[in-house]
């Protein structure tokens, strides 16, 4: 994948996931894209833990992954705010 995919992918699963879990109010644009790559890379690591495949194209099956990976990251930090 290329740069600009990774940013359009990162940027929904970003803001999907910062819809999930009510923290859209607090969050930008930027910060919605940085937390969907680093979504996608620990939704990746989750993946491989159970034996599947992470991230590897433009389709829907990464965006749920790079989701997962979000929600993961949004809860965690929501967790350590608290």
């Amino acid at each position: 994948m290329g740069i600009i995919s990774w940013i359009i992918l990162g940027a929904l699963a970003g803001w999907i996931a910062s819809k999930i879990m009510k923290t859209d109010h607090s969050m930008g644009a930027v910060a919605n894209i940085i937390v969907g790559i680093v979504g996608a890379f620990i939704g990746g690591i989750v993946m491989n833990m159970i034996g599947k495949v992470g991230v590897t194209d433009f389709d829907i099956r990464s965006f749920l992954v790079a989701l997962l990976g979000s929600v993961i990251l949004l809860a965690i930090v929501k967790a350590v705010r608290k």
